[in-house]
């Protein structure tokens, strides 16, 4: 776009509006770049936060943008590949920043679009001890509406950048989108890789002036009266300067600050969501009392404030946050690219006054970036997906973020290369500090993870997977021998040392910045541990060993369920066969009311296929073992639950009853059979079990045949009724034949198998006769084909009768001896 330097910014923002609409988005972004080289800063100023806001799409949805999370290489690979050079570190949408940097111009951002817990610590006038928002915070003009904050250009473009994650959840999509192909993925990806290198340091960002630098923002005084949640402290950059007599000679000295704040504000905007009670726990006493004095300051006023519904506001967000998958694998390859950038640092040197002489800025950054930045905001994300997470499958993206920040060995350089052998390789014991200075990350989360195993439905395979998946980790040599080695610390006594108590656990460190202050050096491995879960979960709290007694117990339970899980999915693979053998030639002829007494057996994941049964009977035995090393179960243990899972099954060795106790009024469940019948483990026959005359006429019976049927069944087993009573209490043969025609011979059966009152059964169990068979189309058809072929074989319709009759007394006799020999014996 050929544009005079003559022109004046807002005809040039009216003309790059006016392109938006008239050209093809390849010639728009060729447009912008001729624009960024031609045009001096003070012109681009003026298109900047349109720019960022047509790429980005708007704060409050209406504005789509690129629509970069919905834009993938194999749907749109033209506009696909000019996005991602466009939006390259290196590409002219970074050099328009750094342009704009230089000048030190600054663009507001509504407080209202932070993150709930942010807004309403600034409505409360606590300042987040995140020094993103230090000396930012503006107050709006006269007659103005809301917060702003004042930002540099890059905190500005990385601000949207990252927000955009999270609010354009309602953007339409026309295909399925797969997250790790997406260009906002993958420019995610290049900017960690680009300001958060694992090899070299961060390149300088381009310059106008040959030879000349682009310096880090300068402080600002402040522009309202804020408390902090901690001091106020300078970042890694300044102390570093002050330490070193040439700057310099150092670049990344000069360019780390974009480092810092590039993964603060990602941090900020993806991992600061957590509850009302977290905030209100994570202020300290003096914080509180300010915050106090300042809403009773504003009651005595009686005019409404801000700060009267910051507390709303959180609670209101918190119910409505709800992390998306997408969310979720955006943040995991945060954790595994901060493991690979920690890993990459290189070996302190033996000299200890060495280290503050030689250490750059970026190696310092690398030592302490996930403790500072990222554990604390990590675990309270993570807890509020694992208790506000569907039970379902989709639970396995939150399940492999965690698992990923719980192996920072599998981003080390050294890391071994997969091998054939399947024993999982022993963890090495340089990574105990991570893990204890970790403990809640394993522990806590572990117990989370429990709790949720117990409520899901283990038959499924993806399900037994995120179980196979977690029992895998936490089974690798030498990891659970760390984490007990990490309780015990926690669980030492104070009096070790005697100075401990001067010093303070519940260090303000939950906005996990380097811009707070060295502590102490630190050389007690039972204090780094105690600090770590005091500052996340404050001093009150207590603490729920991973190998106590009560977990153990929750493992128990997980056990049982796993081999109850594996004797139905054995039960389940059983069913279809079970279901044509039971379905033979001779139910075409069988005159009985069992057909309407039939209950669905089956369940919903009968449809899952043979080979899915086989991969969770896989998945559910690895799983069991790998428990069993972990929290070293024994193998009468594991015996004796078999044989619980076992003592509830029938004759058969195929359906099991839920866990219940049986009594004179019929069997009542237990709180374990109430578990097992709501999460479908175990289920009761489902059978029709009143008198089978009055059930609802059918679709395939023929309604007027069934109302004479019954009349006439009626009539009969009103007049007969002492009469039949009489034969079917007889000892003999003909009393097991009037027994079988005249009571059902399964319905005791199923009556063991519900949990229907005994008194019912007995009065259900009475003799009668029943005709209504014989309204039934399929048996009217079936004597129809018999008469129809007998005729053909001139067969009379007197002489075929009586061959029926016949040929159905032989079937009752045999019937009848097999039905009394095999008859229950619970009477």
């Amino acid at each position: 776009m050929a544009l005079p330097h003559l022109q004046q910014p807002s005809f040039l923002l009216a003309s790059l509006k006016a392109d938006c609409v008239n050209k093809p988005f390849a010639q728009r972004c060729h447009d912008l770049e001729t624009v960024i080289e031609d045009f001096p800063a003070k012109e681009l100023h003026a298109i900047f936060p349109w720019l960022v806001e047509s790429i980005f799409g708007s704060l409050d949805g209406i504005i789509v943008g690129w629509n970069l999370r919905s834009l993938q290489g194999r749907t749109h690979p033209t506009e696909y590949a000019i996005a991602l050079d466009f939006l390259d570190p290196s590409g002219p949408m970074m050099k328009l920043v750094y342009k704009l940097q230089a000048e030190e111009y600054r663009y507001d951002f509504p407080v209202s679009y932070l993150p709930g817990p942010v807004k309403a610590s600034i409505h409360e006038r606590v300042l987040p001890e995140c020094s993103l928002y230090h000396n930012k915070v503006q107050f709006p003009p006269s007659g103005g509406l809301g917060l702003n904050l004042a930002l540099n250009p890059f905190e500005y473009y990385m601000f949207y950048f990252a927000i955009s994650l999270i609010t354009h959840r309602n953007t339409p999509i026309t295909h399925h989108v797969s997250t790790s192909n997406s260009a906002y993925f993958i420019l995610v990806d290049a900017y960690l890789k680009w300001f958060l290198p694992t090899e070299g340091s961060v390149l300088p960002p381009p310059s106008s002036n040959p030879g000349g630098t682009i310096s880090s923002p300068a402080p600002r005084s402040p522009s309202v009266p804020f408390t902090s949640y901690g001091m106020h402290h300078t970042s890694l950059l300044k102390r570093h300067i002050a330490h070193q007599p040439s700057v310099n000679a150092d670049p990344a000295s000069q360019e780390i600050w974009r480092s810092e704040t590039m993964l603060q504000i990602f941090v900020e905007m993806w991992l600061h969501h957590y509850s009302l009670e977290m905030y209100q726990k994570m202020q300290s006493p003096h914080v509180k009392l300010e915050v106090l004095h300042y809403r009773l300051s504003i009651s005595s006023k009686h005019h409404s404030s801000p700060a009267q519904s910051g507390y709303q506001a959180l609670h209101a967000y918190q119910e409505s946050f709800k992390p998306t998958e997408e969310h979720v694998l955006v943040v995991r390859l945060l954790v595994k690219h901060l493991h690979a950038f920690t890993n990459s640092l290189k070996p302190e040197p033996i000299s200890p006054s060495a280290h503050s002489h030689t250490a750059s800025p970026l190696e310092e950054f690398k030592r302490v970036v996930i403790p500072r930045f990222v554990q604390q905001k990590l675990y309270i994300f993570l807890q509020h997906c694992f208790g506000h997470w569907p039970l379902d499958a989709s639970f396995r993206a939150v399940l492999e973020m965690w698992l990923s920040y719980l192996q920072p060995w599998r981003y080390a350089p050294e890391k071994p290369l997969q091998s054939a052998d399947p024993q999982p390789r022993s963890v090495a014991e340089k990574w105990a500090p991570f893990v204890q200075e970790n403990l809640l990350m394993y522990t806590k989360l572990f117990v989370g993870f429990l709790n949720r195993a117990l409520r899901t439905d283990l038959v499924s395979p993806k399900n037994a997977l995120m179980v196979f998946r977690v029992a895998k980790v936490f089974a690798q040599p030498n990891l659970s021998e760390m984490i007990q080695k990490g309780e015990q610390l926690f669980l030492e006594p104070d009096l070790v040392i005697p100075h401990r108590q001067h010093r303070i656990f519940m260090t303000p460190t939950l906005g996990g910045t380097f811009f707070s202050p060295w502590p102490p050096a630190i050389t007690d491995a039972s204090f780094k541990v105690k600090s770590h879960i005091y500052s996340l979960e404050g001093q009150d709290f207590q603490y729920k060993q991973m190998f106590g007694t009560e977990v153990r117990n929750l493992v128990l339970r997980l056990a049982q369920l796993i081999c109850q899980a594996q004797q139905t999915a054995k039960s389940i693979s059983d069913h279809s066969a079970e279901t044509l053998a039971s379905k033979s030639f001779l139910s075409w002829f069988r005159f009985g009311p069992s057909e309407m007494n039939g209950s669905y057996t089956g369940n919903d994941l009968d449809e899952i296929g043979q080979e899915n049964i086989k991969k969770t009977d896989e998945y559910l035995e690895k799983a069991l073992e790998y428990l069993c090393e972990i929290f070293r179960l024994s193998e009468a243990q594991l015996t004796q639950m078999m044989m619980n899972c076992g003592t509830t099954q029938d004759e058969n060795g195929k359906k099991q009853l839920p866990d219940s106790i049986e009594s004179e009024d019929g069997l009542i469940l237990t709180p374990l059979g109430r578990y097992q019948i709501i999460n479908g483990l175990r289920r009761f026959e489902i059978a029709y079990q009143g008198d089978t005359e009055l059930q609802p006429i059918r679709s395939y019976e023929n309604a007027t045949l069934v109302r004479l049927l019954f009349q006439l069944s009626s009539a009969i087993n009103q007049r007969f009724a002492e009469q039949m009573e009489n034969l079917c209490s007889r000892e003999d043969f003909v009393g097991s034949f009037c027994r079988y025609h005249l009571i059902n011979p399964f319905l005791a059966e199923r009556t063991r198998h519900s949990p229907m009152l005994k008194h019912r059964s007995r009065h259900i169990r009475r003799p009668k006769i029943s005709l209504r068979f014989l309204a039934s189309y399929r048996t009217l058809l079936s004597l129809f084909m018999i008469f129809f072929i007998a005729s053909q074989f001139c067969i009379g319709p007197l002489a075929c009768t009586l061959l029926i009759l016949l040929a159905y007394l032989l079937y009752a006799v045999v019937m009848t001896f097999f039905t009394e020999r095999w008859k229950p014996h619970q009477h």
